[in-house]
């Protein structure tokens, strides 16, 4: 079974930094397409940056485009979000999300996600 661990969450003031992380691990990963998604109170999960298998390819929502960068390393089954300029509004949970083995392109669908980390809480203060 898949099972995704992101880390990295905390308290910071706006325009701070923070990195994100997620360790994926278990029977039948596969290094697929994976994305962080994010939920904030009374709000519904959106979509904030997801990545292809290869790491060739990137999508951002329009509100984190040239804030957040997505990575991953496939040799160490690992998924990061780099997070500057940190604004309240990114105040949310934020989850790693992994697609099954079939699926390997970068899609903004969350629910091409199969797998989902537990989330970590990112709280920025003004």
């Amino acid at each position: 079974q898949v099972q995704l661990r992101e880390f990295g969450g905390g308290l910071v003031q706006a325009g701070a930094s923070l990195k994100l992380s997620c360790s994926a691990s278990g029977r039948g990963y596969s290094n697929s397409g994976m994305g962080w998604f994010r939920q904030a109170p009374g709000k519904e999960r959106e979509f904030v940056a997801v990545i292809s298998r290869s790491g060739d390819t990137q999508f951002y929502a329009d509100s984190v485009k040239g804030r957040f960068t997505v990575s991953r390393s496939n040799a160490e089954n690992m998924l990061y979000l780099q997070m500057n300029s940190l604004k309240p509004e990114d105040t949310a949970v934020y989850y790693c999300a992994s697609q099954s083995i079939f699926g390997i392109a970068a899609t903004i669908d969350s629910s091409r996600y199969v797998y989902w980390g537990q989330g970590t809480q990112v709280t920025v203060s003004s």
